[in-house]
């Protein structure tokens, strides 16, 4: 006999998606920064964005190096809490290309707006573009849906607009040693807007299996 505990499981619809994608993205950001930071390595320089003369590489490299503990560390958060939802919903793929393009798209912006002096590193403008994709994808009538979209949607607006507000009086960076000590809100901005660019994008794709 079955017990009432289950009886009342719901019935099992298929696997469950696997979430490993933002697992690999985030060991990369941990070992490119112990490169960096820990063994010294020389060469992991030349993947930071430098504004003056960027090789193409730079504007994807960029989004995977960081200046310090604390910029990782909150970004490690972040990219953990909206990596996990992007690939709940789009898959592992879809998580790659909205960091890679979101990462590459707010580089580009802070490369048009900032001083030729200027060097980017971290994945913030990546980060604020899955908050911005996190949210869009969720966006439903059911009232979970809801729920989750005004939870989520109220903090990245919050930060988009003081992105917005930031980003007005910007100087530049400021150097200290090695390392860019300043926020790129340019960058924070921009890839919000273009991971909701992406979205937008992809909605307007015909899609084969509603015929």
């Amino acid at each position: 006999m079955m017990s009432e505990l289950e009886l009342g499981k719901p019935e099992d619809k298929g696997p469950k998606k696997r979430v490993n994608g933002i697992f690999w993205i985030l060991l990369l950001n941990i070992g490119i920064y112990v490169a960096d930071h820990l063994f010294k390595i020389r060469g992991i320089k030349a993947l930071y964005f430098y504004h003056a003369r960027p090789a193409w590489y730079e504007f994807i490299t960029s989004a995977f190096c960081h200046a310090n503990w604390n910029h990782l560390s909150s970004n490690l958060f972040f990219l953990y809490i909206f990596g996990k939802l992007v690939e709940e919903e789009e898959g592992n793929f879809g998580l790659w290309l909205s960091y890679i393009v979101t990462g590459a798209g707010a580089n580009l912006v802070s490369w048009l707006v900032l001083p030729r002096n200027s060097v980017s590193i971290g994945a913030s403008g990546a980060v604020f573009g899955l908050f911005a994709i996190s949210v869009l994808v969720k966006m439903s009538w059911d009232w979970r849906k809801m729920l989750e979209v005004l939870i989520l949607g109220q903090f990245v607006i919050e930060k988009v607009m003081e992105a917005a507000q930031a980003s007005v009086g910007m100087s530049g960076p400021f150097a200290i040693g090695n390392y860019f000590q300043n926020i790129n809100h340019i960058a924070h901005l921009s890839g919000a807007l273009v991971g909701a660019a992406l979205i937008l994008l992809i909605s307007r794709i015909p899609n084969k299996s509603s015929d």
